[in-house]
């Protein structure tokens, strides 16, 4: 049922949200000149794929997870981005694949091995990655690689409809935040 769920958002969100899409993508070419972002992530059964987002920092930024980045490498459209959460509606693409589900532990980077290993303790590898979760809307990051994999085990044991929903509605409403980045000095 969540499956058929993610297909029938993603798709109506991808359709419907073109127009929007469409705009953030060119501004995004004024901003960075490319403004698209795709990284190799750890995907469900740690199958990796292509996760899409709209670039919220600079090019030339490191590809590192985003509390390991500079605030000074986010550019000002890419603070927009993330303070609306505008910079993950790509991920609708991943989310239409199968790759991902809206409501899903966040795919970290094969390079974060203490959050690898503390996810592969916790049974998170099981489940399609997603946009957002338990851990999001508790404002939970990778930063606290052992919190965050007891966490998504809590949704991931706990997933029913309802939960979805609720995930999905307080993410559009506001509540969580996006990956924490090193402050400025």
């Amino acid at each position: 049922m969540i499956r058929f769920l993610d297909l029938t958002f993603s798709l109506v969100g991808l359709v419907l949200g073109f127009p929007v899409l469409l705009l953030l993508y060119i501004i995004g070419l004024f901003d960075t000149g490319s403004p698209l972002f795709r990284q190799e992530r750890v995907g469900r059964n740690k199958k990796p794929f292509t996760l899409v987002k709209f670039r919220t920092m600079r090019k030339d930024t490191v590809s590192v997870a985003s509390h390991l980045a500079s605030a000074d490498s986010i550019t000002k459209f890419g603070y927009f981005l993330r303070r609306t959460k505008l910079d993950e509606l790509p991920q609708l693409w991943n989310v239409l694949k199968g790759e991902m589900s809206l409501v899903g532990p966040r795919p970290g980077l094969y390079n974060q091995e203490e959050l690898m290993k503390a996810r592969e303790g916790q049974g998170v590898f099981f489940v399609r990655p997603g946009i957002t979760g338990l851990s999001q809307v508790k404002k939970i990051d990778m930063s606290t690689p052992v919190k965050l994999a007891k966490t998504d085990a809590v949704m991931i044991n706990n997933m029913s409809i309802a939960n979805y929903f609720r995930y999905i509605f307080m993410t559009l409403v506001g509540k969580g935040s996006g990956d924490v980045v090193k402050q400025r000095k």
